[in-house]
């Protein structure tokens, strides 16, 4: 499964204005809405908020991977954004988070669901990849460097 392949490239914000969690949540769920109509943005919120009271989806080093399973869909899609101040996401390092990488995914994807967030997951872990998403100027540069990592794996 490539990334690019998932990535609501019209849901893409460069320049997150939320100050908090639940703002950065709300920013991403009405972007992913406004791209993709069959993507009731209030519920995703919902569905959005519930996973992160179970445990914050910050990972460290200034990424989220926000995450959860919605009913109704037919694939999964994802969808990136930044905030160029950073957030307190409860990350397990307790740094801001700057970037973040939405996924949501079919009610039933099963074994998918962990795939992509695997890979996802698998991305951030490199210095160099963070570097490109935060140094980028254009969209055109965000979907260039993941469209590199995609190929890396």
């Amino acid at each position: 499964m490539k990334i690019m392949d998932i990535l609501v490239k019209d849901a893409v914000v460069l320049s997150l204005t939320a100050k908090d969690k639940n703002g950065i949540l709300e920013e991403m769920s009405r972007s992913l809405a406004a791209a993709e109509p069959s993507v009731p943005a209030d519920e995703l919120l919902s569905i959005l908020i519930d996973r992160e009271e179970l445990q914050s989806t910050g990972i460290g080093e200034g990424v989220a991977i926000p995450h959860g399973k919605m009913a109704g869909l037919d694939r999964l899609m994802a969808t990136f954004a930044r905030s160029d101040d950073g957030v307190d996401f409860a990350s397990i390092d307790g740094q801001p988070t700057q970037l973040y990488f939405m996924l949501v995914v079919p009610e039933h994807s099963g074994g998918q669901h962990l795939k992509a967030l695997a890979r996802i997951s698998r991305f951030f872990r490199d210095p160099s990849f963070r570097g490109k998403l935060m140094g980028a100027t254009s969209t055109e540069a965000i979907f260039r460097a993941i469209e590199d990592e995609d190929e890396k794996f």
